[in-house]
């Protein structure tokens, strides 16, 4: 029997071998659409962190913040001081053709400072290295390669044989170029002491929105260390500009505005420094044949040792001294005498003081401890005046009270400070440590910005 062909079964066959042929180049069409921007999502990421890298200081935001139109960046600056080496890790989030922000910082401490391993280059990568895993605990994965990493050594370096400082730099630089962050050839550096004054002057106007704001007026520092001092300030008048010595006078670049500054570094009268002068030793020498050093700011029933740069002094104070604040007073001058330049301008200009003076100053109460406060350059005198008295009959805490009051009061003199000048003593302006650190990366950063993109 021929069989009767089934006309249903043949009609739905008709209209389901092309609908289904249609789903399937639908959802192919959907897939490749989908792969596509996958990936083109992902280069684009990775584009940006590269142009980030190349940069030096841009890399893609974290998530949430490219909606919010702002690029975040990352620096590094580790501070080599006299007395231990700190790092810094500062974070900078930046809205298109603004100034940047600075958004978080980390900071740890490590002791003794570089120049203790003058002779043993060696032992100091240990150190280095924990401060460069803080950095990696801070700093996300994906920013190290755009992070700059700097090193700048400062007095205690520079106070050092240029052989031993230099077989020190190169030590470090092996361990940074071993690192995962951006490093650069001039990553390690003795810092000028010109270059430190500007980097906490960056710091302090940049804290207080001078530097975001043009025509605001700029704030002076002052930076007491244990091996140098630096002042620094933008002068207004012309007279300062004309009658300053050569290289009291630098020129500074930043957000496309260049700053005349007068700035300067006395090394050898940072606090440290100016101790072992007063007492009559001399920078890396022990005293002659285990000599005693003897000094009229110390209390006249007083002996003890002191250890200054890996050497150590036995001291004394001078017997039957007194009125200790006349015979201390008298052998400071001695010690400053045609060191200091006295600037006239100075008595005009607002300064923020910093590190020994706020020190000092907090050891006596006439700043708050934690806050930190304003005072008048007058207030150092009283205080010495009064410590010295007071020395005189009774032995103190610190034996060097009288000693570092009167050198502090005598310096700020020295510069030209008038007794009643007021003087704001921080660490912290906005919750951020008033440091060189700051404003040192800071600018490394625009520089590294302007070599790139010179019309930025």
């Amino acid at each position: 029997m021929r069989k009767i062909p089934n006309n249903g079964n043949l009609k739905m066959t008709k209209v389901a071998y092309p609908l289904g042929l249609f789903i399937c180049l639908f959802i192919y069409v959907a897939y490749i659409k989908w792969h596509w921007a996958s990936a083109t999502q992902a280069f684009f990421s990775i584009t940006e962190v590269a142009s980030g890298a190349r940069r030096g200081q841009q890399a893609h935001s974290p998530p949430g913040t490219a909606a919010r139109g702002h690029e975040v960046f990352y620096g590094i600056m580790f501070d080599a001081g006299s007395t231990g080496t700190r790092v810094h890790i500062f974070q900078f989030a930046r809205q298109p053709g603004e100034t940047p922000t600075l958004t978080h910082e980390t900071f740890k401490a490590l002791k003794p400072g570089l120049s203790a391993y003058a002779d043993d280059v060696e032992k100091s990568t240990s150190g280095i290295q924990e401060l460069l895993d803080v950095a990696k605990q801070d700093i996300p994965f994906d920013f190290w390669k755009a992070t700059p990493l700097v090193l700048k050594a400062t007095a205690g370096l520079r106070l050092l044989p240029g052989e031993k400082a230099q077989k020190l730099l190169q030590k470090v630089k092996e361990v940074f170029k071993a690192s995962p962050f951006l490093v650069g050839d001039d990553c390690v550096s003795i810092m000028n002491g010109t270059d430190e004054g500007v980097s906490a002057w960056i710091t302090v106007n940049f804290l207080t929105g001078s530097l975001k704001t043009p025509g605001r007026s700029s704030v002076g520092m002052l930076d007491l260390g244990g091996g140098s001092t630096q002042i620094t300030f933008l002068p207004g008048v012309e007279d300062t500009l004309q009658t300053s010595p050569p290289g009291y006078l630098t020129s500074l670049q930043m957000f496309n505005r260049t700053y005349k500054l007068y700035s300067y570094s006395y090394l050898g009268l940072g606090l440290m420094s100016a101790r072992l002068a007063i007492l009559g030793g001399m920078e890396g020498k022990p005293a002659e044949h285990g000599k005693e050093l003897v000094s009229p700011c110390l209390s006249p029933g007083f002996t003890g040792e002191w250890e200054h740069a890996e050497i150590t002094y036995r001291i004394s104070g001078q017997k039957a001294a007194v009125n200790l604040h006349k015979l201390c007073a008298s052998r400071v001058s001695e010690i400053l005498r045609n060191k200091v330049h006295r600037t006239e301008e100075v008595k005009d200009v607002d300064f923020y003081a910093f590190s020994y003076y706020y020190d000092l100053a907090a050891n006596v109460g006439l700043i708050d401890v934690e806050k930190g406060g304003s005072l008048v350059v007058g207030d150092f005198d009283i205080a010495a005046k009064y410590v010295c008295r007071t020395a005189e009959t009774q032995p103190q805490g610190n034996p060097f009270l009288c000693m570092d009051l009167t050198y502090i009061s005598l310096l700020l003199q020295e510069f030209g400070f008038p007794e009643n000048k007021v003087l704001k003593l921080t660490r912290k302006i906005n919750n951020v440590e008033t440091s060189w650190a700051l404003g040192a990366i800071f600018h490394y950063i625009d520089s590294l910005s302007r070599q790139k993109s010179p019309a930025l």
